[in-house]
């Protein structure tokens, strides 16, 4: 089976994680600490907090920025289920910005619309989290000048987007935001095999989620509310055990040394498939002229009139030919629980457009040429049928 993602582990990758093993700190030792700094560094951001997976990044993001019972949260459908969570999990209430069909990512248009309508009403967002879907950023200049006029905090998704550019600025580095969140889970651009982290340039939030991660204690003598000897700790809020390992902080440090190869692989794999499907009767991924995408995934649309049959019919056979491509994704409002708390079929129907007519191609690091030769070979045989 050819994957739509995978993990590239390299001999030096292995080496780092191993000499951390043989280590005196295995976790909460200095590994972390380099890593949150480098990759900080490497995005051109002030701070970074590491946690155990993206999905505990985007909770304490929410709770550092106040996000509590009687707020809202507003995301886009179209992502996995963890951007839209993780305002359940705060008490918040969550709704949706249906997407541009093009990008994948948060319609602008609909969100001036319902920003409009939900100042009317005093129903306005405390914070909205835009999703840089499959690596292509979002229009956060234009994003961040609507939070600017009606008040609301912005946290960007970027699990998908490590080492993307938008107008000449890397995603992370939080011009055009309060907080951004990046994945380490394996298939992402870079790994450590799971995990995630939050850079932000505000002093103050990152002392927040800091607390958040780690049960709400600190060992910070000039935050202590009293003072008992040296052994001296206090819990100052109610936390999470969410702190990311040594271990996987030294796999996520090597592979940032990977970064820039992993991203000019992605982009060459990309622009192969864009040569060899043009002619196809597919929508190939749309990359705006003012970014760098870092191709996450490569989603294709199927532009038959009878998309929803054929795109069953395309996933069949292309799993049954040992390529395995994916479905990114059951728009979030459509899942069972979220149906339990009021939405519906036709909500959004770009996202559940686009969801029924997507298909990922399988695109990472070591994806050799005769491989994605097969893939093209395989789905353009099939598209003729």
């Amino acid at each position: 089976m050819i994957p739509y993602g995978r993990q590239s582990i390299s001999k030096n990758d292995i080496k780092l994680v191993v000499d951390v093993l043989k280590s005196d700190f295995i976790t909460q030792g200095p590994i972390l600490d380099k890593f949150e700094d480098n990759l900080a560094s490497k995005v051109d951001a002030k701070y970074a907090v590491a946690s155990n997976s993206a999905t505990s990044s985007l909770l304490i993001s929410c709770l550092a920025l106040g996000l509590s019972k009687g707020d809202t949260l507003w995301t886009s459908p179209n992502s996995f289920v963890a951007s839209a969570n993780c305002a359940l999990h705060c008490g918040a209430k969550i709704d949706f910005v249906d997407i541009d069909l093009d990008t994948g990512n948060i319609s602008l248009e609909r969100l001036n619309e319902k920003l409009i309508s939900a100042k009317k009403t005093n129903k306005l967002p405390k914070i909205i989290i835009p999703i840089h879907y499959a690596g292509q950023p979002t229009n956060q200049k234009e994003i961040w000048k609507l939070s600017k006029k009606y008040g609301f905090k912005i946290i960007e998704d970027a699990s998908h987007s490590l080492g993307a550019h938008y107008q000449n600025e890397k995603v992370g580095s939080c011009k055009w935001s309060d907080i951004t969140v990046f994945s380490f889970h394996p298939v992402k651009i870079i790994t450590s095999c799971e995990g995630g982290i939050s850079t932000t340039n505000t002093k103050s939030v990152k002392e927040k989620m800091n607390l958040y991660r780690s049960h709400g204690i600190t060992k910070d003598p000039s935050k202590f509310t009293t003072k008992n000897g040296p052994w001296h700790y206090e819990q100052q809020l109610l936390g999470y055990n969410f702190r990311m390992s040594d271990v996987h902080a030294a796999l996520g440090l090597s592979q940032l040394n990977r970064l820039d190869s992993f991203i000019k692989k992605r982009n060459s794999i990309a622009k192969r498939y864009n040569a060899k499907l043009e002619s196809s009767n597919l929508q190939l991924p749309f990359v705006k002229n003012d970014t760098v995408s870092s191709f996450h995934l490569y989603v294709v649309q199927i532009l038959n009139k009878n998309f929803k049959s054929a795109h069953n019919k395309i996933f069949k056979s292309l799993r049954s030919a040992g390529i395995g491509t994916n479905v990114h994704y059951i728009p979030i409002h459509l899942h069972p629980y979220y149906k339990k708390i009021g939405f519906k079929n036709g909500d959004f129907p770009n996202s559940e457009k686009f969801s029924s007519r997507a298909l990922s191609l399988p695109i990472y690091f070591d994806l050799t040429n005769k491989e994605q030769d097969f893939v093209v070979d395989t789905l353009l045989k099939i598209l003729e049928q």
